[in-house]
């Protein structure tokens, strides 16, 4: 398993359900092409597969 995800936003949340717009708000995200780093847990890639259209996601160790 890896150790974290680079998580980056690619697509507005325009026209998103709320529960996508909560998700994106919980992983930190705001901007379009911004980035975080989030630890590997079962709850982030639960968030990450909800909206895994909207999202870059790189593998980091």
């Amino acid at each position: 398993m890896a150790k974290s995800f680079k998580v980056t936003l690619k697509r507005s949340t325009i026209g998103c359900t709320q529960t996508q717009k909560d998700t994106v708000h919980c992983l930190g995200l705001r901007k379009i092409g911004q980035s975080k780093v989030i630890a590997d847990n079962p709850a982030n890639r639960g968030q990450i597969k909800k909206i895994q259209h909207m999202l870059e996601v790189e593998v980091e160790k």
